[in-house]
């Protein structure tokens, strides 16, 4: 054999006696892909995320919902247990999603126009899109 290199290639592998040596997870990070437009891809994926456009509710859904709210002040001081639907606004986008909860009703305002689940929060009545629970079974 009489190559470039033969006459280094028996060489043992040099170690730095003064720096550690470097590992195999930072080694592999130098032949990382250079990200030249920093927040480029999130930017993408943000355009890619779906929203949801809120309903427009009809006079009869309207009316149900109505309904059932009353059934739900009607029954308040046995803390009831409803599902209820509801639109959450997106925070950067347009449009936003349909979320459903279950709690037990701890407060319904008709003055502020909104209800409160255990653990859940205030949810505004103009956001609820439907209602259901055992409290209903009576009626519907």
């Amino acid at each position: 054999m009489s190559g470039k290199y033969d006459d280094i290639i028996t060489l043992p592998h040099h170690i730095s006696s003064k720096r550690p040596q470097m590992s195999i997870h930072d080694r592999a990070a130098q032949f990382s892909p250079f990200a030249a437009l920093t927040g480029y891809d999130g930017a993408v994926k943000e355009t890619a995320r779906l929203t949801h456009k809120r309903m427009e509710l009809n006079e009869d859904t309207l009316n149900i919902l109505d309904i059932k709210f009353h059934i739900i002040l009607e029954h308040l001081r046995e803390e009831p247990v409803i599902s209820l639907t509801y639109f959450v606004a997106d925070e950067r986008k347009e449009g936003g999603s349909y979320v459903t909860v279950t709690g037990r009703v701890i407060k319904a305002d008709t003055f502020k126009g909104q209800i409160t689940l255990e653990g859940k929060g205030v949810i505004p009545l103009g956001d609820i899109i439907d209602i259901d629970g055992d409290i209903f079974n009576e009626v519907f």
